[in-house]
C-alpha cells in the first residue's frame, strides 16, 4: 500500500484528503504545518506528499525547500494545492531559490483549490505507479 503524507493547516481539508485518499487505497498520514510536515515526512517515507502552501508556522514553500534539499526525502513525488494561484507559487519558489542560492525543481504537480478529487486521485496513480480507484457505474 504506498503512502500519502498531507499537509495542510485547516483541519476539514486534512479529514477530507486523508478519507479521500483511503478509500483510494493509499495510507494516509496528516501534519497541520511545514515543521510538523517535515519531521513526518522523516519518519513515515511517504510515496507522495500533498502540501499546501500558505500555512501558519513554516508554510509550504519553505517545507518544499526543505524537502528538496533532504537527500533523503528529495525524491519524494509532490502535489501542491493551494487556493494561491499556481504562477504566483512559482514566481515566489523562484525568488526563494535566487535567495538562497539555488535552483529548486518546480513540483511534480499542481492543483488550485478547490481540488477536483479525482484529478488529484489521477495524478497520485500516475506519479506513485499504482492504477486509480474504479468508479462505480452509474447502473450499479
Amino acid at each position: 500500500m504506498k503512502k500519502v503524507l498531507i499537509v495542510d493547516d485547516e483541519l476539514d481539508m486534512r479529514i477530507f484528503l486523508s478519507t479521500l485518499f483511503k478509500t483510494g487505497g493509499y495510507e494516509a498520514v496528516t501534519a497541520k504545518n511545514g515543521s510538523e510536515g517535515l519531521e513526518k515526512a522523516r519518519s513515515f517515507q511517504p510515496d507522495l506528499i500533498v502540501l499546501d502552501v500558505m500555512m501558519p508556522k513554516q508554510g509550504g514553500a519553505l517545507m518544499y525547500r526543505g524537502l528538496k534539499e533532504d537527500p533523503g526525502l528529495a525524491a519524494v513525488a509532490l502535489v501542491m494545492l493551494s487556493a494561491v494561484p499556481s504562477t504566483s507559487f512559482f514566481h515566489y519558489l523562484k525568488m526563494l531559490g535566487t535567495q538562497m542560492g539555488l535552483s529548486l525543481p518546480e513540483p511534480d504537480a499542481y492543483l488550485e483549490k478547490p481540488v477536483d478529487h479525482e484529478a488529484l486521485l489521477a495524478i497520485a496513480a500516475r506519479l506513485t505507479g499504482t492504477q486509480p480507484p474504479r468508479r462505480p457505474s452509474p447502473d450499479g
